[in-house]
């Protein structure tokens, strides 16, 4: 097993730092500004991506592609204090010798996990989570909140998050994301996603739930804004 330090970058994280996270009650075009920093420089297509964003039309053949999902439920307590609760899996991690899950200080708090193969120890560390022997087909699962949702001056709210990626040393790899997300439909409705919808980002939607699907490699960043329904 290679001995190799690993980087999970999730919700509400903020390493590394490659751009400023936008501040609460940024405009839509700050959010735009901030999504679309380190995405302009294009690598070849045999060069290992060094943290641009590149959408895929499809996973690499043949590659047990490491799959990030998240459901998020936002309540009617949630437009008050911006903590929403937050479930978590990955399957597929890659095989290590250690590897960590870090999300921001100050923006995740009573962190579980609840379930773990193929894992020789799993365990939460300040904001993150630790893990040691990481084998073939791993899966973790966690559970907790997250402070993720802002209140706007213009009255909306804002779900960011990111950057996700998939990193070792200074290479970026291929990795999929899909988020669910549970609001009050009476309370809210659906805004501006971005990103846009393109191939390799789909948008579901129906009353009550927003999500998306992301097959990339590079630092992804996303935002979902809700308005008011009254």
């Amino acid at each position: 097993m290679r001995n190799i330090f690993y980087w999970v970058c999730l919700v509400g994280v903020s390493f590394p730092a490659s751009a400023d996270e936008p501040a609460a009650g940024a405009t839509r075009e700050a959010l735009e500004k901030w999504f679309e920093e380190d995405t302009l420089t294009k690598t070849n297509a045999d060069e290992i991506n060094e943290g641009s964003l590149d959408f895929l039309n499809q996973a690499p053949v043949g590659e047990a592609l490491h799959h990030h999902q998240n459901k998020v439920k936002i309540t009617a307590e949630s437009l008050d204090e911006g903590w929403a609760q937050l479930e978590q899996c990955h399957d597929n991690l890659d095989q290590a010798a250690a590897m960590q899950i870090t999300f921001r200080d100050g923006y995740i708090r009573d962190m579980r996990v609840t379930e773990q193969r193929n894992i020789g120890k799993a365990w939460v560390e300040g904001s993150s989570v630790q893990l040691s022997k990481v084998g073939e087909n791993a899966r973790i699962c966690l559970q907790a909140h997250t402070r993720a949702l802002r209140f706007q001056d213009d009255g909306t709210y804002v779900l960011v998050n990111g950057p996700y990626m998939r990193k070792f040393l200074d290479g970026y790899y291929p990795m999929r994301v899909s988020m669910q997300i549970e609001y009050p439909a009476n309370l809210l409705k659906v805004g501006t996603v971005t990103p846009s919808i393109q191939p390799g980002f789909a948008l579901q939607q129906q009353e009550g739930v927003v999500g998306f699907d992301a097959l990339f490699e590079g630092e992804l960043r996303t935002s979902i804004q809700f308005e008011a329904t009254h």
